[in-house]
């Protein structure tokens, strides 16, 4: 069933209670993206704290969600404790399809529970319950708690904390179905501060798919390009790890805290290291037949039973970038063990890794000893990490609770702010050159995915700031639309424009398929709008010292040139929110009553 309006589920985590809102906006906003800026436009206050009880938690899927391939994400919407701005974070698993199933649009939370609750929402159910005995809990022991709770097959989604969330770390992630995370920029910091430790989505009702035949035709269409053509083949065998090789070769991929970026080290962590070691299987998010989810284990003995436990772990190449070559960990199954100890606390794994590395070289040059680490930190020590994992996510003493708002946030009270690696937030694992750096430091969500930035300074060593800007601005745009549809982004091959726009038609949303551009450009606008709301100002982000140190297949990094193309982006940016700008895509007239 098509509508052209939003059916938003609103909770008041105070009273335990919630209401259906229409709102208005599909065929401007889409969804997902387009449409938790616009509920937080709505619902949230931008000169209040990321921790007012009454900021909202939004979560939001699209128009396609449940009836094509790959239509499998959730977009999270919220002010973040890292930067105190309007953020969002992706996240695959099973809550796309379970908020489908239920029948909402999207899920709005607002205020703070009494005692540490879990929120359990379905069509026709909603409950607030008491689980203070889950204080401290981690992720994998949670979930397993909450999966008893709450039995239920099929579109069920589990979303959980763990401790760093409960600590509202800036670094905590909300893990989705085990394998799955809103990663970046503190969602589970969120869920914390509203003592929220769990949220399970029963998707307990049923949708009819469209009676025709066009939408049978487009989406066996859909289907064979998945399945039957190379187009996502990457993604199911070697998976996004093969890139460690091929960044290694072009010497971008960050090593031991960007010291360097080319190690022969490298064999013992790349893709198919993993494969032939360590992988025990291929998984799925619901709905999606590729299987890009590659799971390996590790195992722990226990002394005095003489016994192990095997546990298993899902990996790609960003986790592996940040707790292997960049804490330079180069065996797969310590780099795994690392991972599991991630999991457990519930950090974004890149955060975590990356602002480990920061405090290894602090160890090293003096600037902090064991009484801020707890335990000595050395590059290659994956027992020191795990154990430093764990005190990060634990907020163990004044040292971990200041590095968990952020590696700057800690190198401004202990030293060391010149070879931070952050780029907005700690950085992805993509030391490309000076486009990247700009793009990831000053981009919306600060991720390697917000544009192709990476990408650009694979295939070129051009220096040409206006069109690199021109390429960056127009890349946003289709993102934009496409997160707000909300596919995984892995399938944006498939999904180009003529496909969208014929999937769109096949099931009756042809308003949307005639303004794509428009609304990409609209969803785009409307994100910086409310991140400026919210505090965001380009001219105040910095590109660590540590940037201009860096050496890669072009070369060294050009200071002049990467300042340049920040003064222009961010000039760029600031032009999509001009009054001018906002006034032709209609921004102004939203009506927040």
């Amino acid at each position: 069933m098509i509508r052209d309006y939003f059916r938003i589920l609103v909770v008041d985590l105070c009273t335990g209670k919630g209401s259906v809102a229409k709102v208005e906006g599909r065929n401007e906003f889409a969804g997902g993206s387009g449409l938790g800026a616009l509920l937080f436009d709505i619902y949230g206050h931008a000169d209040r704290p990321w921790d007012d009880p009454d900021q909202p938690l939004i979560f939001s899927i699209g128009a396609l969600t449940g009836l094509f391939p790959l239509m499998s994400k959730t977009v999270c919407s919220f002010k973040s404790p890292y930067h105190d701005q309007f953020a969002e974070s992706h996240a695959g698993g099973r809550s796309a399809l379970a908020i489908r199933f239920a029948d909402y649009d999207a899920i709005v939370i607002k205020g703070r529970a009494e005692r540490l609750s879990c929120l359990s929402i379905g069509m026709k159910h909603l409950e607030v319950k008491d689980v203070h005995f889950l204080a401290g809990k981690d992720v994998f022991s949670t979930g397993k708690i909450l999966r008893r709770m709450y039995p239920g097959e099929g579109h069920r989604s589990i979303l959980r904390i763990g401790p760093a969330g409960e600590n509202k770390s800036g670094m905590a992630c909300i893990n989705a179905d085990t394998y799955r995370h809103f990663g970046r920029l503190g969602s589970g910091g969120v869920m914390g501060a509203k003592n929220l430790k769990g949220i399970v989505i029963l998707g307990d009702g049923s949708f009819a798919l469209p009676d025709n035949k066009e939408y049978s035709k487009v989406y066996k269409q859909v289907y064979e390009k998945m399945t039957a053509t190379d187009m996502m083949s990457k993604y199911h065998n070697l998976g996004t790890a093969a890139n460690l090789n091929a960044l290694n070769e072009l010497k971008s991929l960050p090593w031991r805290n960007l010291q360097s970026t080319r190690d022969d080290e490298i064999t013992g962590i790349t893709g198919e290291k993993f494969a032939d070691d360590t992988l025990l299987r291929n998984a799925a998010c619901a709905g999606c037949p590729v299987g890009c989810i590659h799971i390996g284990f590790v195992r722990e003995k226990f002394m005095e039973q003489n016994q192990y436990l095997y546990r298993q772990v899902a990996y790609d190449y960003e986790p592996i970038f940040a707790t292997g070559s960049m804490l330079g960990v180069t065996d797969a199954f310590h780099v795994l063990g690392i991972m599991d100890e991630v999991e457990k606390a519930g950090l974004d794994v890149m955060s975590g890794g990356v602002a480990l590395a920061w405090a290894t070289e602090a160890f090293e040059k003096g600037l902090i000893t064991e009484k801020e680490t707890i335990v000595p930190l050395a590059f290659g020590d994956a027992e020191g990490y795990k154990k430093a994992v764990y005190y990060l996510g634990e907020a163990e003493n004044e040292f971990y609770t200041a590095l968990g708002k952020g590696s700057l946030v800690a190198a401004a009270e202990y030293g060391g702010e010149d070879f931070a690696c952050v780029l907005g937030q700690e950085m992805a694992g993509y030391a490309t050159g000076e486009t990247f750096y700009v793009a990831e430091g000053l981009g919306f969500r600060h991720s390697h995915l917000d544009s192709g930035g990476y990408s650009w300074d694979q295939k070129n060593d051009s220096k040409d700031v206006e069109a690199i800007s021109d390429f960056l601005i127009k890349d946003e745009t289709g993102r934009a639309f496409i997160t707000s549809m909300v596919s995984c982004l892995f399938g944006r091959g498939v999904y180009n424009d003529e496909q969208l726009a014929q999937c769109l038609n096949a099931v009756g949303y042809s308003e949307i398929a005639d303004s794509m551009d428009t609304i990409g450009e609209r969803v785009r606008a409307m994100r910086w709008k409310v991140r400026f709301d919210t505090g965001y100002d380009p001219d105040a982000i910095s590109i660590p010292k540590r940037y201009n140190e860096v050496t890669t297949w072009k070369g060294k990094t050009d200071p002049d040139f990467m300042a340049a193309l920040k003064a222009e982006y961010g000039r760029r940016i600031r032009n999509l929110v001009s009054e001018e700008a906002l006034e032709r895509l209609g921004l102004k007239k939203i009506d927040k009553n």
